[in-house]
Parts: structure tokens; C-alpha cells; sequence
């Protein structure tokens, strides 16, 4: 039987061109004051990047919470955000006749008996806008307690770009000077060029992405049930969002080929920094991207996602027919040539919304006071440990 615990967690409606986008967030403490604009930002974020579609030009997403706030304070109650469709049109769109390879076209069509559009309209990533939204306050209630998150691309269709040495701010900085999101804003133009020829050929590209979690105490997620993992608990949040085909942490499939003696990160302690949520305990390396057995070590989390290319090509692949399964080019939607930059702002927020769970389940508590208060006792308990 598993441990009765504080969980947070939530779920998400609405269609691609429907009226409106919801999430209903379960679990989420009271006493936070809200910053709307800090989630508005990340929304905008989430529309741009260097190769968007003509659709980000039509939405301005904003976020609207239509339960669980008063005053602009969380009451603890369940938080339903919404986003709302500038663009709504499902009504009046047609059915595709033609599914697109790389898609949920044709298996949902078979699967649930439908139509194309029913089942596209859903599986669209404009449906991340409201898991963006929650994870903007996941990532507000995390700065309470000191720990930032940062998201950034790394690499668009095999030009990949060094992370540099730095501070979080001075990341933040150049990657919101960069029109791809990455960190060297002085290489967009190579990126920019790689996007306009790859336009021009009616295709598209995919790339990899970044994300970096730092001030985590040691001990969120656990080693005790399979399914509390947090190093499984991210990867499943991540590969669930659109086009997502890859993730790794810390060192991920390169540690597959090295000796152990080149993997795992050694131990040290410094008394100097036993006040600090590692406690003390130090790392010369971090190989493991701050995850061992499940649990954070008190090192910085490291994530990557790979994205594949967007399905919808301009030069549409090879298809059939729905209806006489005769052979012709796939149905073509207005699409992106390349999404990598949004990737980043949605992998950064799926995964700061797994680690602010993974807080809320080890400290437990209604309010934020009742979080901080036990997030002191235990990183003085653990110091003395």
C-alpha cells in the first residue's frame, strides 16, 4: 500500500482552434500571491522564437484564473487557468481527408472510430499554453524557497552551440537576447540562415533542449516506489509534450559508453556550506545531473529534451486517402518550420511543475507559511545530520 501523501498535480482541456484552453491545478498551497505578468511573459515566450507560424501573430495568450485565487492570493482550493482561443474557428474547419505521417492523424482516427480533425485539434501543442501557465506558478512557488529554473535550446537541426560558463542571471540574459533562445545570441544568425534555407525547401527542423533547476535541497522525489521516482517522474512529463522523441539527465547516454570511473560524481563535504540546501555536500562534477536513486542530490537538475522536425511539411510525404485508401500527398495545415524555442519555454515549465510536486510531497503543508516552516526544520536537521 502506498503512503497517504500531498500531491500536486493537474490537468488539461480544450481543442487547438476551440473557444478556450483549461488546466486545473489540485494540491496548490495557499498564501502565494500571484505575478500574472511573470506568467503572461512565459506565455509570450512560448509564441516566439526564430521560425514560427503566422498563427502566433493572431493569439495573445493571457492567463485568466477562474478559481482558487482571491485578491490575487491562492486560498489552497483547486486553481482552473484559462487561456483563451483569439483564433477559434473548429466549427467551421473541414475534415482532413488525407493524414499527415508523424502525426496522431491516422492512429486516433482509427483508434476512436472519428474524424481527422477531432483528433488533431487535441493533440496539438497549443494545448501546452495552459501547462506553460501552470508551470509559471509552480516555478513562483520554487523562488519562494530559492530555487530558479532555466530553459534554453542548444542545438537546431544538428548546429549545436557550447553552454557557456556563467551565472543564472547572466543566462537569462543571453538567452532573452537570442532570437532562437539560445545561449550564444551571437551565433543567431547562423541559426536564422539554417531556418530561412530549410523554409525554402518546404521542410523543418527539430533541435534539443536545455533545462536547468538550481537551489534544490538533497532529497525531493524518493528511491522507495518505482513510480515516485523523480528522474521518472520528469522524463514522463517531458516526453509527453508534443514532438518530444527524446530525454535525458546529467550526462544521459554518453555515461552508456565510459567507464564508471568517468561517470559518477565523487563526494565531498565543506563545512562552509553546510547552511546551503546541499547541506555541505559538494560535487566536483555533475555527471548525474543532480539525480541519484530518484531523489535530488543537491546539485543543480540537469534536463534534455531532443524534438523532432514538425510533421506538417509544406512539401507534403507520402498519404492515402481516408475514405478509398488511394495513394496522394499528405493534407497540409498552416504549421512552423521550426518550434524549438517554444520547446524550451514548455520543457522548463513541465519540469519545474514536477519539482515544485516533488517539494510539496516532501514538506506537505496547506500554506506556504507551513512550507517554510518545515523546509527550515529539515535543512537544519539534515545540516546536523
Amino acid at each position: 500500500m502506498k503512503e497517504q501523501v500531498s500531491m500536486l498535480r493537474y490537468w488539461t482541456a480544450g481543442e487547438s482552434h476551440g473557444r478556450t484552453l483549461l488546466a486545473m491545478i489540485d494540491g496548490f498551497p495557499a498564501g502565494l500571491t500571484v505575478d500574472f505578468e511573470m506568467v503572461n511573459v512565459e506565455l509570450k515566450r512560448r509564441q516566439g522564437g526564430y521560425g514560427r507560424g503566422g498563427r502566433q501573430k493572431l493569439e495573445t495568450d493571457q492567463l485568466e484564473v477562474l478559481t482558487g485565487i482571491w485578491q490575487g492570493v491562492t486560498l489552497g482550493g483547486p486553481l482552473t487557468l484559462q487561456v483563451i482561443n483569439a483564433d477559434y474557428k473548429l466549427e467551421r474547419l473541414k475534415e482532413l481527408e488525407r493524414p499527415r505521417p508523424g502525426h496522431a492523424d491516422l492512429v486516433g482516427a482509427v483508434k476512436y472510430l472519428g474524424s481527422i480533425r477531432g483528433v488533431l485539434e487535441r493533440a496539438s501543442a497549443r494545448e501546452t499554453a495552459v501547462r506553460v501557465a501552470a508551470g509559471a506558478l509552480a516555478r513562483q512557488l520554487l523562488r519562494v524557497f530559492g530555487i530558479e529554473t532555466i530553459g534554453y535550446v542548444t542545438e537546431i537541426g544538428g548546429l549545436a552551440v557550447d553552454t557557456p560558463a556563467g551565472t543564472l542571471d547572466e543566462h537569462r540574459a543571453a538567452r532573452d537576447r537570442s532570437s532562437v533562445y539560445s545561449l550564444a545570441p551571437e551565433r543567431d544568425a547562423e541559426f536564422e540562415q539554417l531556418i530561412d534555407e530549410t523554409r525554402k525547401e518546404g521542410d523543418t527542423l527539430g533541435g534539443v533542449v536545455e533545462v536547468r533547476v538550481e537551489n534544490l535541497p538533497i532529497g525531493l522525489g524518493t528511491h522507495a516506489q518505482w513510480d515516485r521516482k523523480l528522474d521518472g517522474r520528469i522524463a514522463q512529463a517531458v516526453m509527453a509534450v508534443q514532438a518530444i522523441k527524446g530525454v535525458e539527465i546529467g550526462m544521459g547516454f554518453e555515461a552508456a559508453r565510459l567507464p564508471g570511473s568517468k561517470v559518477h560524481d565523487p563526494i565531498h563535504y565543506d563545512a562552509s556550506q553546510k547552511d546551503l540546501p546541499s547541506m555541505g555536500y559538494t560535487r566536483p562534477t555533475n555527471n548525474a545531473g543532480g539525480l541519484e536513486g530518484g531523489m535530488t542530490n543537491g546539485q543543480p537538475l540537469v534536463v534534455r529534451a531532443a524534438k523532432k522536425p514538425i510533421s506538417t511539411l509544406q512539401k507534403p510525404l507520402d498519404s492515402i486517402r481516408m475514405d478509398s485508401k488511394e495513394p496522394q500527398r499528405a493534407s497540409y495545415e498552416r504549421s512552423d518550420v521550426c518550434a524549438i524555442s517554444a520547446a524550451s519555454v514548455i520543457v522548463e515549465h513541465v519540469v519545474a511543475f514536477e519539482v515544485a510536486a516533488a517539494f510539496i510531497e516532501k514538506f506537505g503543508g496547506d500554506s506556504i507559511e507551513e512550507l517554510k516552516a518545515r523546509y527550515t526544520l529539515y535543512l537544519r536537521q539534515g545540516a546536523a545530520h
